[in-house]
């Protein structure tokens, strides 16, 4: 009977109603895009740190990463170990990437600058890095002699795509030892310290250079990133090797970033809560206040405190549960149109690009939007009608 009479109060009042559904769905409709678009920046930003140049993780020998070796390349991998074998078998690994990082010169036939370089399989790796910003020429791929470049360190050596340069390098046995290649595609990361010195080699020819068959790591692009778990502990388990995620590898640009990030973004989120939840409390108080004369006349007609408080607080329930999902509703609509575009981002933390990025509505959320509608409406009910039950009936008649 409750239910049905306050459908009935919710329906004869409707410009009340539509003031508190308004509010509730709006508030909830802006919590719900503001968490949206922090999801989506987060997830970009990991995304991108991915598939630029880290992967999932990476593998090394155990202790590798620890310390300064006199000779490193005896703490090296070798690709064609059976360990190698069942980590491409691993159900969750996608890609492996073999790599070796190394220093060089490298010389234009004019000029001779240092550089950080990598040696890649590029076949493989060209179908999973997709984000390094390549803006000449293309990513390093089937181009045996090819090589891809910072921006900076080619704009330095005066290179472009096509040119012919020289990479020089010590060998194992201390012996300087060279080999010739062409650019195919100039990067920009964003990163200036890395657009100024990095580039990449195919592994074929950093092992040439370097004289060797082995490898320093190995890269891993999974199927999924919740595999991740699964994926280091049997790596832990062969005792022989170490497995180390990408927010590790990445913690100077990317963790830290994200951290930084993430305490703004706790903090506004706590601020929109307030006044979403504040702007609820105050419209449904104020419609409380002004029925007055309305609950005057059920306290005269012999309804009791419990019976009229319990009919304010299911309409108010009623009016909670249809604002949050008129909320999550306008939230959907909106990034379906107005937002299907993205949104320009100037440059984040450790980058110097523009980006776009895509508010990414989460499920999780949901309920999070339903509680906070809810508790606001009931809460604005309770303090008002409180107050209100406490007066005189002849005071709220006359209201």
């Amino acid at each position: 009977m409750i239910l049905k009479f306050s459908f009935r109060n919710i329906w004869r009042q409707r410009s009340r109603a539509i003031a508190v559904l308004a509010t509730i769905s709006l508030g909830i409709s802006a919590l719900m895009i503001y968490h949206g678009f922090n999801a989506g920046i987060m997830n970009q930003y990991r995304e991108n740190t991915i598939r630029a140049r880290f992967g999932h993780g990476q593998i090394n020998t155990k202790g590798y990463r620890d310390q300064i070796w006199d000779k490193p390349w005896s703490k090296w991998i070798d690709p064609s170990s059976t360990f190698v074998q069942d980590l491409r078998a691993r159900p969750e690994v996608e890609f492996v990437f073999p790599r070796i990082a190394f220093y060089a010169l490298l010389n234009n036939g004019e000029k001779t600058l240092s550089g950080a370089g990598e040696g890649v399989d590029g076949r493989s790796e060209s179908k999973f890095f997709t984000t390094l910003n390549v803006i000449e020429g293309k990513i390093l791929s089937d181009e045996e002699e090819g090589i891809l470049l910072g921006k900076g360190l080619a704009a330095a050596l005066g290179l472009k795509v096509g040119d012919r340069v020289t990479v020089l390098s010590n060998t194992h046995a201390g012996s300087l030892n060279a080999v010739d290649v062409y650019v195919t595609g100039i990067f920009f990361a964003g990163m200036k310290s890395f657009d100024d010195t990095f580039f990449r080699i195919q592994l074929t020819k950093a092992q040439e250079l370097l004289d060797t068959q082995q490898v320093e790591s190995i890269a891993l692009g999974l199927r999924k990133l919740e595999d991740w778990p699964m994926v280091e502990n049997w790596v832990k388990s062969s005792n022989d090797f170490e497995a180390i995620p990408f927010n590790v590898l990445d913690k100077v640009y990317y963790q830290n970033s994200v951290d930084f990030l993430q305490a703004q973004f706790n903090f506004m989120f706590l601020v929109i809560v307030i006044i979403v939840v504040l702007g609820i409390f105050n419209t449904v108080s104020t419609i409380i206040m002004e029925r007055k004369g309305e609950i005057g006349n059920l306290r005269a007609n012999g309804d009791s405190y419990r019976e009229v408080l319990g009919l304010l607080l299911t309409e108010s329930l009623i009016l909670g549960l249809m604002g949050a999902t008129l909320g999550l509703i306008i939230s959907y609509v909106c990034n379906f149109t107005l937002l299907s575009q993205g949104i320009e981002m100037p440059p984040g933390p450790g980058i110097t690009r523009q980006f776009t990025t895509f508010v990414e509505l989460q499920l999780s959320f949901i309920p999070v939007c339903y509680l906070i509608g809810i508790l606001s409406s009931l809460f604005g009910t309770v303090m008002a009608a409180r107050k209100v039950l406490k007066m005189p009936i002849t005071d709220l008649l006359k209201g």
